[in-house]
């Protein structure tokens, strides 16, 4: 009963697809989720005016996925619903954090997002429009603070084709992690604007065209494309490889090259980015061993979207981006799961990341080094199965820049109606 009170308050809200829509395979097949989130960041930065920033801020977020309801000639329709809401235990407000919104003297003590999804399915073809949360080597949506980065627009996916899924999108707004409406899509870089948050010239839409196909049980290729008008254009090639090589030990590679160019009218002038990496992953009982290279090439960074967007699709990415114009890297990591040793749940990563002969404001042969230490509890059992903790550790230093430490708790806890 708690579900179906639950989806006929947002059917109500939303008024979107009728009364007929909240049947059976539509409430039955419903997802409906609570989540908590309590997350602590503090950075550290060296030798700067800036000075120390972060928050302490607990959010809340219902995310509902209705089941499908079926309206004649094959096609079926259902909506989702994310209600964000953040607000602030304690922080330092004269510094922007990335986390929670500031306008320039101090942050908010809350703030919250509400977004909407339609989507229409046809056999294995899905189309949805409203909110999204992609993932996809040209555009991902970020959980990585408080309040997650979505964006807004039309998102088709099509698995027909045996080993074959076809995506075709249309993106035209952005909904940043520290903000709390959707807003114009720009590149990242020094702020233009009259506020921490404004990164200067905006584009009206981004069109995006990916193909991913499974030659093999193991080789699976990547096509994508996509275009922020005016500012630019991006083409990734991905090859990947997975095997067992034994009962306990799986071996995951790829290949991945992004070649990044100026679009339209340039707003934010000449774009030349290539970024060639390669990685491999060794899974051997509770031990994880990764082994990761990337090299940029052309004369500029590779470009991403205003409000920090990350790039997981590069093998080495942290808070050192290593993205700079000639930049080499080189990334280790190694993960241990503790449940071998009987403490079920519990698992540690390190990774450390090597910057090599970065070109940074006209400097050339720039180095910056990174360290990641992440430590993850999940109760696996008893009335608190499901609560999570995450400790992290991270330490940066640079030539070109201050160098950081920072330190950041999450605790989570998802209730399921």
């Amino acid at each position: 009963m708690r579900r179906q009170n639950l989806w006929i308050a947002i059917l109500a809200a939303t008024a979107s697809l009728g009364t007929t829509a909240a049947q059976a395979d539509f409430i039955d097949d419903s997802n409906v989720q609570l989540k908590l989130k309590n997350f602590y960041l503090d950075r550290q930065i060296k030798d700067t005016p800036v000075g120390n920033w972060g928050s302490w801020s607990q959010g809340i977020t219902l995310d509902a996925k209705s089941g499908y309801h079926d309206i004649g000639g094959g096609i079926q329709i259902g909506a989702d619903v994310l209600v964000q809401h953040a607000f602030k235990l304690n922080g330092r407000d004269q510094n922007p954090d990335w986390v929670l919104p500031h306008d320039g003297k101090e942050s908010k003590d809350h703030f919250g997002k509400v977004g909407a999804t339609l989507k229409a399915k046809v056999s294995e073809t899905e189309l949805k429009v409203g909110e999204l949360l992609p993932v996809s080597p040209v555009l991902v949506f970020d959980p990585s603070r408080q309040l997650m980065t979505t964006y807004s627009g039309a998102w088709l996916e099509s698995k027909d084709i045996k080993d074959t899924k076809l995506t075709l999108a249309y993106i035209d707004k952005i909904n940043n992690r520290y903000d709390n409406q959707f807003s114009d899509l720009t590149l990242f870089a020094p702020a233009k604007g009259k506020n921490y948050y404004d990164n200067g010239e905006a584009s009206d839409w981004m069109w995006i065209a990916g193909i991913d196909h499974q030659l093999t049980k193991e080789v699976g290729v990547s096509y994508w494309y996509a275009d922020v008008q005016d500012i630019y254009q991006q083409l990734y090639l991905g090859v990947n490889h997975k095997t067992v090589l034994g009962e306990k030990t799986k071996l995951d590679s790829h290949i991945r090259y992004f070649d990044n160019s100026e679009s339209g009218d340039k707003l934010y002038g000449k774009i030349d980015n290539q970024a060639l990496s390669a990685g491999l992953k060794l899974s051997h009982g509770a031990h994880t061993v990764g082994l990761g290279y990337q090299q940029m090439f052309g004369d500029t960074a590779f470009p991403t979207l205003g409000g920090w967007v990350p790039q997981p699709y590069l093998v080495n990415w942290g808070v050192a981006t290593f993205t700079n114009p000639d930049e080499k890297s080189l990334g280790l990591t190694y993960g241990y799961d503790f449940s071998a040793l009987g403490a079920k749940g519990l698992n540690a990563t390190a990774v450390y990341m090597l910057g090599k002969d970065a070109t940074y404001a006209g400097k050339k042969d720039q180095d910056s080094e990174e360290l990641n230490l992440i430590l993850n509890y999940t109760v696996p059992e008893g009335k608190l199965k499901g609560l999570g903790v995450q400790a992290m550790y991270i330490d940066a230093d640079f030539d070109y820049k201050s160098d950081l430490q920072e330190y950041r708790v999450a605790t989570t806890y998802t209730y399921k109606f």
